[in-house]
């Protein structure tokens, strides 16, 4: 058996002796976005090659609910249907506003052709039904559609753009995932697209004189196979939350103790590193979503966050993601609650402390006196009168705490459990080309899903359903991207 190529070295062109097999258009990954872009080359009517690592496609988007983020236009046919008009530019707007050095482009198309996208999966027979769960969770716990997946409602969101709810989750009593992939799999296959699982990419082919993509070196059945692309490759083999060196080396605050990826086993950063090693440009790898699952029950947003001073941080009617991220950055979170709002966390948080004063359970969590006192005085003199001066929770979610017995539920990260995965990738155009330094085009290359930086860049701003419409939104524009590129 040959020596086995390191993910991240590629191999010039000059040294290839025998093409195994070729394509117009290669695909490594096959998971949501993968799917997509094999689709839509296909269809564009380039000869497609998919290469999955894993003993069969999904990735990660199987194992999800698969939310899809969508709206504008006036609303798709789930808002509609419920009662929701959804203008294109309030979503533009608080797309803007929920990321760290949004890509404008990127997301602006994405908001302009979001309803399209909505009309396009429903054309391939994905099923959405025209329900909303209107109860406070990070997922239905049936075949609802329509969710309130974000911080559109909360400060300072809402007075930036008129909130609408925009997490459509796929029908489905359990994940959604498999049936969504099901489906596009299906019509994938019906397109012709060849599919070939338990194959591990290696490492790019590229071409000494402008650095083009022209292949990769794959592992299939212990030996190593070189493929020709054509027209071009792309990259969708996830993110890299399972490599604990590249978390080291970008996120190191991930590798806490309690804290679990989300993802599948493959998320190990192997299409950004062959991506990057072929002149691509990795950005805000050291970007993340981050959640610790404190409510349902809803009526814990009526409690309050707080630090070892005692002091709140966040409006608590923020997305689960935002309030983790800022918990995240405290030295100790606890959340507080009454005897009228409180109930044990589907999530299974610790109930760390119950005690008949505040006083009493400042002390047991070592909170310096009176601080945490003060803070519910505060806090319960301003709710009394629906307001919230500090952090503008809004008023559905206030209420004095002021009926014992009282409660601390733990939430400090490193010790309450967490979940991660990572967010940054490679720097693309709208089409899905990957980007050197100096905004170059790599030729022959394209990356989406997690193997492209796309619309969510933050833990604090992010929402359920972002990832997927991203992965699946994205990957079709680099599929047709694709099979319109120049051949070699």
């Amino acid at each position: 058996m040959p020596p086995q190529i390191q993910p991240s070295e590629p191999r010039s062109v000059d040294s290839v002796t025998e093409w195994h097999d070729e394509a117009d258009v290669v695909i490594v990954g096959y998971g949501g976005a993968g799917v997509c872009a094999a689709l839509e080359a296909a269809r564009a009517g380039a000869d497609v090659l998919a290469l999955e690592r894993a003993g069969g496609g999904g990735g990660t988007t199987a194992m999800s609910t698969a939310h899809m983020y969508m709206g504008g236009g006036g609303g798709t046919r789930v808002q509609r249907a419920v009662g929701f008009e959804d203008q294109t530019e309030d979503m533009f707007r608080f797309i803007m506003a929920s990321a760290d050095d949004p890509d404008e482009e990127k997301v602006r198309l994405f908001c302009d052709e979001s309803l399209d996208h909505f009309n396009w999966l429903v054309e391939q027979g994905v099923p959405f039904k025209d329900s909303i769960y209107p109860e406070r969770t990070p997922e239905q716990p049936n075949d609802d559609c329509l969710i309130w997946s974000g911080n559109e409602k909360a400060h300072p969101f809402r007075e930036l753009a008129k909130p609408a709810p925009r997490g459509h989750k796929v029908q489905s009593m359990t994940q959604g995932g498999p049936v969504l992939f099901g489906i596009l799999s299906k019509h994938a296959e019906e397109a012709g697209v060849r599919l070939q699982c338990d194959t591990r990419v290696l490492a790019l082919i590229t071409r000494g004189s402008d650095g083009r993509v022209c292949g990769v070196v794959a592992l299939q059945d212990g030996q190593e196979r070189n493929i020709r692309a054509r027209r071009g490759v792309i990259l969708c083999a996830g993110g890299f939350v399972m490599n604990p060196e590249m978390l080291r080396n970008h996120i190191p605050e991930l590798l806490a103790d309690n804290v679990s990826p989300i993802g599948n086993p493959h998320d190990d950063g192997a299409g950004i590193r062959m991506g990057m090693a072929a002149r691509g440009t990795g950005i805000h790898l050291d970007e993340y979503f981050i959640t610790v699952i404190w409510y349902p029950p809803s009526s814990l947003t009526k409690g309050i966050l707080v630090n070892e001073r005692g002091q709140r941080f966040i409006n608590e009617d923020s997305y689960h993601g935002r309030c983790a991220e800022h918990a995240r950055r405290q030295k100790r979170a606890f959340l507080i609650a009454d005897n009228a709002c409180f109930g044990y966390p589907d999530s299974g948080l610790e109930l760390i402390a119950t005690e008949e004063s505040i006083a009493d359970l400042e002390k047991t969590l070592d909170i310096p006196a009176p601080l945490l006192q003060q803070t519910v005085e505060v806090y319960n003199e301003h709710a009394a009168r629906g307001e919230d001066p500090l952090f503008h929770k809004h008023a559905d979610w206030l209420a004095p705490l002021d009926e014992p017995p009282f409660a601390a539920i733990e939430c400090s990260y490193g010790t309450a459990h967490y979940q991660v995965f990572t967010l940054g990738g490679l720097k693309t155009r709208t089409s899905g080309e990957v980007l050197t330094e100096d905004g170059r085009e790599v030729p022959g290359l394209f990356a989406a899903g997690r193997n492209s930086c796309g619309i969510p860049r933050s833990s604090w701003g992010y929402c359920s359903g972002t990832s997927v419409a991203d992965a699946t939104f994205f990957g079709r524009r680099a599929g047709r991207a694709a099979a319109a590129a120049k051949t070699w």
